[in-house]
């Protein structure tokens, strides 16, 4: 936790002198499901969270609090709060984005908090957007290891309607620690071993709210899956409702 907090503290420092000249960019959400490449983090319960972005120059930093409603992937954890600083720019017509995200989380039983970084690429045309990208969590004690999650995303607004279609796929992989525990820990993002995770889904935008149906699913067998934090039960197909509403 302390390596997260260093790292999110410097880039604020570096941002502090343009704080005034912005404005934050906010937003709740309530969900039938908190699910993160395709496992749920709220033991397949409902949950609410709220959001801010505050862009600073090149810069944004941004925070995500989420309801994971005691989740045994997480220790027990009652909340997750997710700190990220980014920054991106225009290759030609592509869409470049560099960050570092911190996941820090609340009431959890042992050091439960680990960081990520990654990059993406996004192209546009017309109505279609497509994105790319990689994230990678480096050795650590809390994961049991590291873990590399690479994905694609589409969405695609109908013309005329305020309905967008999205889709997406990404895998899951990573090492296991020499640690005695760390095979247990590596549960936690990659139950049962590498996965592959796919989402489809359909979003209607109105104004600052968006409602949105989901279909997730994953191919983790439950049967290779062992410990405390895999949550095997929890990382299935699901189709699960989102409302959100940003300002």
């Amino acid at each position: 936790m302390r390596h997260i907090l260093a790292v999110m503290t410097g880039a604020t420092t570096v941002a502090a002198p343009a704080l005034a000249q912005v404005s934050p960019t906010l937003g709740v959400e309530a969900t039938t499901d908190e699910r993160r490449r395709g496992l749920s983090w709220s033991e397949g319960r409902a949950s609410a969270s709220g959001d801010v972005l505050l862009p600073v120059g090149p810069v944004d930093a941004s925070a995500r609090i989420a309801a994971i409603r005691g989740s045994g992937r997480h220790g027990g954890a009652d909340a997750v709060l997710d700190l990220g600083v980014g920054t991106g720019w225009d290759v030609g017509a592509i869409r470049l984005r560099a960050t570092v995200t911190g996941h820090l989380f609340t009431g959890a039983r042992g050091g439960m908090d680990y960081v990520e970084a990654g990059g993406t690429a996004s192209y546009g045309i017309g109505p279609l957007r497509m994105t790319g990208g990689a994230m990678l969590a480096p050795s650590q004690a809390a994961i049991g290891g590291s873990n590399l999650h690479l994905f694609a995303d589409a969405d695609a607004g109908i013309p005329g309607t305020p309905v967008t279609l999205v889709a997406g796929i990404g895998h899951s992989s990573g090492g296991v620690g020499d640690a005695v525990r760390a095979p247990a820990r590596a549960q936690r993002l990659r139950p049962g071993g590498d996965y592959t995770n796919w989402r489809l889904g359909i979003e209607h935008r109105q104004g600052p709210l968006t409602l949105a149906l989901d279909y997730t699913g994953t191919d983790v067998r439950r049967a290779d899956a062992f410990g405390p934090f895999a949550d095997a039960r929890h990382a299935g197909d699901r189709i699960l409702g989102r409302v959100q509403f940003g300002l």
